[in-house]
C-alpha cells in the first residue's frame, strides 16, 4: 500500500509541476503587463509541435531542439505578441476588455494555425525532454520560482516591474521603460508556456485542441494565488496534482462511482470552478470593448441580401445542402451571444455548454432516457429541452452580479469546461445516444425549411430583447453599469434575464444542430468552440443580429470549403485586431467610408433660387424671438446655419405632484395665468438679467468682481466625432454673486444621515457625519480633497455602505438599500465623471430614467427635455461625441425624468464654461423652488455661494462648519 501511495504521489508531483509552471508564467505575465494570457495553452501547444517537428521530422538531437524551442521559439512568440498585439492596445489606453478579446483571438488563431499546419489529428510521438520521474520537473519549478522571486525583490528590474504593475503611466514619467518590462514579461511567460507544453506532450494527447484546453484548465492555480503569489501558486499546483493522483485509488460501487471517477480525473477543473465562482474575482473592470461611436442601424437592403442568401441553399443538393443545414442552427446559438454580450455587455465564454445541453436533453427526451419524463417526439422534445436548459443560465448569471471583466470571463469559461468534462465526456450520459429529426422533416431540404422558421422565431425573440424598455435597459447596463444603477435599472435582475434568455437561445440552436447532424457529438460543443463562437460574434459586431448570421455562414462555409482550422485562423486574426475597431468591422468600414467620402453640397440653380425667393423668403435662423434671451435662447452650432430654439426653459413640476397652494409654479405665477412680464418661468424680467444671481452687471450697491474664467478644465474623454455644439447663450456671471436668502422651510428633511462612519483599512474616511436635506433647499458640501465629500455622497446614493450609522429617507431606513432601489424611491443622482449611455440617443437616455424612476409618467420625457433645452434637433442625436455641457444636461434630464424628490449632484459644473454654469444654476434654483431637496458637492465656491441655502464644510471625515454661504465660505476661502 505504501508503495502505491509513493508511486501515486510521484505521479501527482509530476502533474503538479507542469501546472506550477503554468501558474508561474501566467502570474509573471499578468504582473508585468496586466494581461491574463488566455493563449498560454495555445503557446504551449505550438512549442510542443515545434519540438516534435525538429526532432521527429528534422532529425535534430533532443537537447538541441529543446534549446531552440525554449530559448528562441517560445520567447520569440511572446515578443511578437507584445510588440504587435498588446503594445498597441496599451498605447490606446490598456482597456482590459480589449486585451481580453485579443488574448482569446491569439488562442483561436494559434489553434487554427496549428490545425492547418499539422492537421487536427492527435500525435503520440512527442519526444521526451525530462525523464518521467518528477524530481527533474520539480527542480525546474523550484529554480524558476526562486529565480523570479529573487529578481522581483532584489534587482533593479524587479523594482521597475513593481512600479509598472502599480502604475504604468507614473512609471513611464519616472523614466522607466515600460515597454521593455512588458517585453521581458511576455518573453518569460511564453518560455514557461513552451516548457509546460514540452513537458506535458509526451504524456497527453498532442493535438491542436486538447493540449491548449488542458493547460487552460490549470489557470485555477494562478487565480487561487490572486495572480500575485508565486509560492501559493506552486503549493496549490502540487497539492492538486497529488490529490488528483490519490483519488484514483478509490473505487466505490453504485451511483457514486462515475461521479468520483470524473472528479478524480478533472480535479483541476473542480479547482477552476471553485476559484472562478467562489473566490473573489480578479480584474473587475469593463467587460467588453466599448465603441466610441453610436451604433448605426443596419440598412434594410442588408436584410434583403441576407434573406436571399439564406434561401439559396434550398437550391442545393447532396453534400452542399447537408452542410448548409448547420448554418441556421449555429446562427441561433450565436444570437444568444448577441443578447448576452452584444446587448447586455456581459462576457460569456460558456455558451457552447448550453448549446450542448440543449442537444443532449433533446436526445435524451426523444429516446425516453430523461429521468422523470416520458418519451417525446423530436419537436416537443426540443421545446422541453429549451425550457429545462433556460434556468441553468443562472449558473453563469448568478456570478455576474458581482463580477466583471476577467473575473466574469473566467467564471463563464469555468462553467463551460465543467459541463464539458462532467456531462458531455461521461459515458453514462451519452453512450449509445442518437438523435433523429422531427416527423415530416427527415430530408435535408424540409429540415432546412423548419430551421429557417425556428431561426425566424429566434430573431423575433432577440429583437424583442433588444428593443423597447428592456432593450434600452440592457443597453444602459452595457454602456455604463453605475449610470444604469443610478437611473433605477435593476442591474442584477437584468443580468440574470440576459443569461437565462441566452441559455434558452443557445439550447434551441444546439438542439437544432444535433438534429441536423442526426447525432449528439460532444466535440461539437467543446469549450474551444465556445471561445471561437465568442470571438466570431465580437469581431463581426457583438450587437448586430446580422453579424451573428454572417458569423454562422462564415464559420460553416470556411470549415466546409477548406481545410479544418481556416475559420479559426480567420476569426482569430480579426479578434487580434479588435483593438483597432472595437465596434466590429462594420463600424470600421463606415468610418473609413466617411473619411474617404468627398464633401458634397447641393446647390440651387439660378431658376431655383428665384422661385424660392418668390414663394418664400429665406427664414432667419440666427435671431431668437423677441423676449427670449439669456439662458432661454439655445444656440445650435454645427456645419450649417445656427439654429435658435424658441422654447423657453420652464420650471420642473414633479410628475403627479401638486404645485404650490395658489401658484402655477414656484415663482408665484397665479394658476392658469402666464407670467406677466418675465422672460421665462424662472422669473427673469424681459430683457433683464436676474437681480441677484448670474447677471453680468453687479446689483446696485455691490462692488464689481473679476470675470469668471472663460472655460473650466474638461476631464479627459474619448475622441469625439464632429457633432453640433448645443449650449446655452447667456451673459457671463460675475466671480461671486450675492448669496441668496435662505428659503424658509418648516417641512422635515427628506434625506437624513446620522452617525455615518466609513473606514478603508486603517484610514477613516467618515467619522460620525450627520446631514439633513430638507425639501425646497439647496444644501452644499465643500472641503479639500480627501475630506470625505465623495464618500459621504456615495453613502447617500447607495454605492457605499457605511460601517456604522443610519441613512433615512422620508422616515424610512434605507441604509442597506441598493442604489437602483433608492432611485425608484425618489433619490436620484448625477456623476462627477459623466455617466451617459453613448449608444443611445438623447431622448432614449432620458427615457431610461423615466421608465425606471419613482413614477411612470408619459409626459416626463418631454418635460425634462424642454426644461434642459434638449427638445430641439439634439434630441435625436446619439450621446456619443456630444459636447460636455450637453451631456451634463442629458444626465440631469435623465435624473429628473423619474420624478425624484431628492437630487444628489456630484460636481455638476465640472467641464462647463461660464455660460453653461449660469444656465445650470437657474435650473437648479427652479427645482429647489418646486420643492426638490438638492445636495451639491462642488469645488466651485462661486457657484456654491450663489446657489446654496446651507453650506457644510468637511475636513478629515467630519463636518467642521455649517451655515449660510455668506458666513461659512468667507472663512473657508483660505483653507487648502
Amino acid at each position: 500500500m505504501s508503495s502505491l501511495t509513493y508511486d501515486l504521489t510521484l505521479a501527482g508531483l509530476s502533474v503538479g509541476a507542469a501546472a506550477a509552471l503554468t501558474g508561474i508564467g501566467l502570474i509573471v505575465t499578468y504582473r508585468a503587463t496586466g494581461v491574463l494570457n488566455l493563449a498560454h495553452g495555445a503557446i504551449a501547444m505550438v512549442c510542443a509541435y515545434a519540438l516534435r517537428g525538429l526532432v521527429v521530422d528534422g532529425g535534430w538531437p533532443v537537447w538541441a531542439a529543446a534549446t531552440v524551442t525554449l530559448l528562441v521559439v517560445a520567447p520569440g512568440i511572446g515578443v511578437v505578441l507584445e510588440r504587435f498585439v498588446f503594445r498597441p492596445l496599451s498605447v490606446l489606453g490598456g482597456d482590459p476588455a480589449q486585451t481580453l478579446v485579443a488574448s482569446i483571438g491569439v488562442f483561436v488563431l494559434l489553434v487554427g494555425g496549428a490545425a492547418l499546419l499539422w492537421g487536427p489529428g492527435a500525435r503520440d510521438d512527442a519526444p521526451e525532454v525530462v525523464p518521467a520521474e518528477p524530481w527533474g520537473q520539480l527542480a525546474v519549478v523550484v529554480v524558476l520560482a526562486a529565480g523570479v522571486a529573487a529578481t522581483v525583490r532584489w534587482t533593479r528590474f524587479g523594482r521597475e516591474l513593481r512600479a509598472v504593475v502599480d502604475d504604468r503611466r507614473l512609471a513611464v514619467l519616472a523614466g522607466i521603460d515600460a515597454d521593455r518590462v512588458a517585453t521581458a514579461g511576455w518573453a518569460f511567460g511564453a518560455f514557461t508556456a513552451g516548457l509546460t507544453g514540452v513537458l506535458l506532450a509526451p504524456y497527453v494527447r498532442l493535438d491542436p485542441y486538447g493540449l491548449p484546453l488542458l493547460v487552460m484548465e490549470v489557470v485555477a492555480v494562478a487565480v487561487a494565488a490572486r495572480m500575485r503569489s508565486l509560492t501559493v501558486a506552486v503549493v496549490v499546483a502540487l497539492g492538486l496534482g497529488v490529490a488528483q493522483s490519490q483519488l484514483t485509488r478509490l473505487h466505490p460501487s453504485g451511483w457514486g462511482e462515475p461521479l468520483l471517477q470524473a472528479v478524480g480525473a478533472n480535479l483541476f477543473v473542480v479547482a477552476l470552478l471553485v476559484a472562478a465562482l467562489v473566490l473573489p474575482g480578479v480584474g473587475t473592470r469593463d467587460a467588453l470593448p466599448r465603441t466610441a461611436s453610436a451604433r448605426v442601424p443596419t440598412p434594410p437592403g442588408a436584410w434583403i441580401v441576407a434573406g436571399v442568401l439564406f434561401l439559396l441553399p434550398l437550391g442545393f443538393a447532396g453534400r452542399d445542402l447537408h452542410t448548409s443545414v448547420q448554418v441556421p442552427a449555429l446562427a441561433v446559438v450565436l444570437l444568444s451571444l448577441v443578447v448576452v454580450t452584444g446587448r447586455g455587455g456581459q462576457i460569456s465564454l460558456g455558451q457552447a455548454a448550453y448549446a450542448g445541453l440543449g442537444a443532449l436533453f433533446t436526445a435524451l427526451l426523444a429516446a425516453g432516457r430523461f429521468p422523470g419524463l416520458p418519451r417525446l417526439p423530436e419537436l416537443p422534445a426540443l421545446a422541453v429541452a429549451v425550457v429545462l436548459v433556460a434556468p441553468l443560465g443562472l449558473l453563469t448569471g448568478w456570478p455576474t452580479i458581482s463580477r466583471r471583466g476577467l473575473a466574469l470571463a473566467l467564471a463563464t469559461f469555468a462553467v463551460g469546461v465543467g459541463v464539458s468534462r462532467f456531462v458531455f465526456a461521461q459515458p453514462y450520459a451519452t453512450s449509445g445516444l442518437t438523435l433523429g429529426r422531427p416527423a415530416g422533416f427527415d430530408g435535408d431540404r424540409a429540415y432546412y425549411l423548419l430551421e429557417l422558421a425556428l431561426l425566424g422565431v429566434a430573431l423575433l425573440a432577440a429583437h424583442a430583447l433588444r428593443r423597447g424598455r428592456t432593450g434600452r435597459a440592457l443597453a444602459a447596463m452595457r454602456d455604463d453599469e453605475p449610470g444604469a444603477r443610478a437611473a433605477g435599472v435593476r442591474v442584477p435582475s437584468l443580468k440574470l434575464l440576459a443569461f437565462v434568455s441566452g441559455a434558452a437561445l443557445a439550447a434551441l440552436g444546439g438542439g437544432m444542430l444535433g438534429m441536423g447532424l442526426r447525432a449528439f457529438d460532444p466535440g461539437a460543443y467543446d469549450p474551444v468552440r465556445g471561445l471561437l463562437w465568442f470571438a466570431a460574434v465580437v469581431v463581426l459586431g457583438a450587437d448586430s443580429t446580422l453579424g451573428a448570421l454572417a458569423a454562422a455562414a462564415l464559420l460553416v462555409g470556411l470549415d466546409a470549403g477548406a481545410r479544418g482550422g481556416v475559420a479559426a485562423a480567420v476569426i482569430g486574426l480579426l479578434a487580434v485586431l479588435v483593438g483597432r475597431f472595437p465596434g466590429g468591422p462594420y463600424d470600421a468600414l463606415r468610418t473609413a467610408t466617411n473619411r474617404l467620402r468627398l464633401p458634397h453640397r447641393a446647390h440651387l440653380t439660378p431658376l431655383g433660387r428665384h422661385l424660392r425667393t418668390r414663394l418664400r423668403p429665406p427664414p432667419d435662423h440666427t435671431r431668437p424671438r423677441p423676449g427670449l434671451t439669456g439662458a432661454t435662447a439655445l444656440t445650435v452650432r454645427g456645419p450649417g446655419p445656427s439654429i435658435v430654439t424658441p422654447e423657453p426653459l420652464r420650471p420642473w413640476r414633479r410628475p403627479g405632484g401638486a404645485p404650490s397652494a395658489d401658484t402655477d409654479s414656484a415663482q408665484g405665477v397665479p394658476n392658469g395665468a402666464p407670467p406677466a412680464d418675465t422672460d421665462s418661468a424662472l422669473g427673469v424680467p424681459n430683457g433683464a438679467p436676474p437681480a441677484d444671481t448670474d447677471s453680468a452687471t453687479p446689483a446696485p450697491g455691490t462692488a464689481p468682481h473679476p470675470a469668471r474664467p472663460a472655460a473650466r478644465p474638461e476631464p479627459p474623454r474619448e475622441h469625439r466625432a464632429p457633432t453640433p455644439d448645443i449650449r446655452p447663450r447667456t451673459t457671463p456671471a460675475p466671480d461671486r454673486p450675492s448669496s441668496p436668502q435662505p428659503r424658509p422651510t418648516t417641512a422635515p428633511p427628506l434625506l437624513t444621515a446620522r452617525g455615518i462612519r466609513v473606514a478603508y483599512g486603517g484610514f477613516t474616511a467618515l467619522d460620525g457625519v450627520d446631514l439633513d436635506l430638507p425639501p425646497g433647499r439647496v444644501t452644499a458640501v465643500v472641503g479639500p480633497n480627501g475630506a470625505g465629500k465623495s464618500t459621504l455622497f456615495h453613502c447617500l446614493a447607495g454605492t457605499v455602505r457605511p460601517a456604522r450609522g443610519r441613512i433615512g429617507y422620508d422616515g424610512r431606513d434605507i441604509t442597506r438599500l441598493a442604489a437602483h432601489a433608492r432611485t425608484r424611491l425618489g433619490v436620484a443622482r448625477t456623476f462627477q465623471q459623466l455617466a451617459v449611455f453613448p449608444t443611445l440617443t438623447v431622448t432614449e437616455n432620458v427615457r431610461v430614467g423615466a421608465e425606471q424612476g419613482r413614477i411612470v409618467d408619459p409626459g416626463a420625457v418631454e418635460r425634462s427635455l424642454r426644461l434642459l433645452g434638449l427638445d430641439g434637433p439634439v434630441r435625436v442625436l446619439p450621446a456619443a461625441g456630444l459636447p460636455t455641457g450637453t451631456l451634463r444636461r442629458v444626465e440631469l434630464a435623465r435624473a429628473l425624468a423619474g420624478g425624484p424628490r431628492v437630487l444628489l449632484l456630484d460636481e455638476p459644473a465640472a467641464g462647463l464654461d461660464t455660460a453653461e454654469v449660469a444656465a445650470l444654476a437657474r435650473v437648479l434654483k427652479a427645482l429647489a423652488a418646486d420643492g426638490t431637496a438638492l445636495l451639491v458637492v462642488e469645488h466651485d465656491l462661486d457657484l456654491v455661494a450663489g446657489l446654496a441655502d446651507v453650506v457644510h464644510v468637511m475636513a478629515a471625515g467630519r463636518i467642521v462648519a455649517s451655515g449660510p454661504p455668506g458666513r461659512v465660505l468667507d472663512g473657508h476661502e483660505g483653507a487648502p
